[in-house]
């Protein structure tokens, strides 16, 4: 590494970390005075507090993250150029893209960073959000979950499940209607307790009855109460039974991609979601590449004037991208527009934005702007 890139990233690093430990404690403080209250009343532990901060962090970080990146490249950038030392580099032979390329490989690796959290960690933060912090009773999921509906368009079954413990292969009074291919009600499973045995991928039923119909409605048969009955069949596993209660945003890459390989047999519009998300897991780390573009061009600046027009510009442009890639993701999830380009069109248009803002400032030309009088683009001088 070169001397020149060491310089330039010792200012740089050293305005990044102080910018995410102000922002993390700045965080820090405004939580614990919402939810002290909380720990006091319901007297969690000191342990499960511990937890509850470690999960909050990933998520907090990759927020931050893009934030804290924009500061520290205009706050060193711009120091920098107001006493001079980015022009005598530039009059030294060093073309602006170089003198960035070690403040763009941060960015890069931040990017990588945030990818890593973005990937697992992070989404379960929210939704750790809402369940370490709630009754202790809640915690230990007494009652489970109740009155379950699971439908299976694939194989026209549908199972009413009252009573089961996420996590769990047993499954208590259990009602599951199997349908013909016209949705004629076939079979009627009725069962105290269902279990599912991983190993070989089958339904146990106990305590059952048995009601079969013709295509007319009418009841053709019905077995009396069994003690067992086992079907090795069916595609149906716990989790796809638990699925219909999940939410895109608190699932990981692997969920994610699990719950629509599990579930491909439902609506589009179920889907977009998921599919929405899986992308934005993705596409939202890169933010940070698109912020040292921006950030890195807009700033240098050759006068003091220029140096806070830029920093107002920057500012305004991170802002903006955060406003469009929610409007984009929302569109997504309402399956207005492909999942693919509601993750990525945002960090498509902004990096493009970022690109043009340098060729300017590397060709020594100040990039246009808005008036707000006369010509709608101006050179600014």
């Amino acid at each position: 590494m070169r001397l020149l890139d060491r310089y330039v990233l010792r200012h740089f690093l050293q305005a990044y970390l102080y910018c995410i430990a102000g922002f993390i404690s700045i965080w820090f403080i405004f939580d614990v005075s919402d939810n002290i209250s909380t720990f006091l009343d319901q007297r969690i532990s000191r342990t499960l507090i511990f937890q509850y901060y470690l999960t909050q962090l990933p998520q907090i970080l990759v927020i931050l993250l893009p934030v804290a990146l924009l500061l520290a490249l205009l706050f060193s950038l711009g120091r920098m150029s107001r006493s001079n030392e980015v022009v005598s580099m530039l009059t030294a032979g060093v073309s602006l893209p170089r003198l960035l390329a070690p403040l763009l490989l941060a960015g890069l690796l931040t990017t990588a960073g945030s990818t890593v959290l973005n990937y697992a960690m992070a989404p379960h933060g929210e939704y750790a959000h809402k369940t370490l912090l709630e009754d202790p009773q809640s915690r230990r999921l007494v009652f489970g979950m109740t009155g379950q509906l699971f439908r299976n368009r694939t194989d026209n079954r549908t199972w009413f499940i009252q009573q089961f413990y996420p996590g769990d292969n047993k499954f208590n009074n259990v009602h599951i209607v199997q349908q013909d291919a016209n949705d004629n009600i076939v079979t009627n499973y009725i069962a105290t307790t269902v279990y599912y045995h991983p190993e070989n991928h089958s339904w146990e039923m106990k305590q059952m009855r048995t009601v079969h119909y013709d295509e007319a409605g009418n009841v053709t048969e019905i077995i009396p109460y069994t003690e067992s009955l086992v079907i090795n069949d069916w595609s149906e596993t716990p989790y796809r039974l638990s699925s219909a209660n999940l939410r895109a945003e608190h699932l990981s890459v692997p969920e994610l991609r699990d719950y629509l390989e599990f579930n491909s047999d439902f609506p589009a519009t179920l889907l977009a979601p998921f599919g929405s998300h899986l992308q934005y897991r993705f596409a939202l780390p890169w933010t940070c590449a698109v912020v040292s573009l921006i950030a890195g061009a807009l700033g240098v600046g050759y006068s003091r004037r220029g140096i806070l027009s830029s920093v107002a510009a920057a500012t305004l442009l991170l802002f903006a991208m955060n406003f469009v890639m929610h409007l984009f993701l929302a569109l997504g999830e309402g399956a207005r527009i492909p999942p693919w380009s509601a993750a990525w069109i945002p960090n498509i248009v902004f990096g493009a934005v970022g690109l043009v803002l340098l060729y300017y400032r590397a060709t020594n030309r100040e990039p246009p702007r808005f008036g707000f009088s006369g010509s709608n683009l101006k050179p600014a001088r």
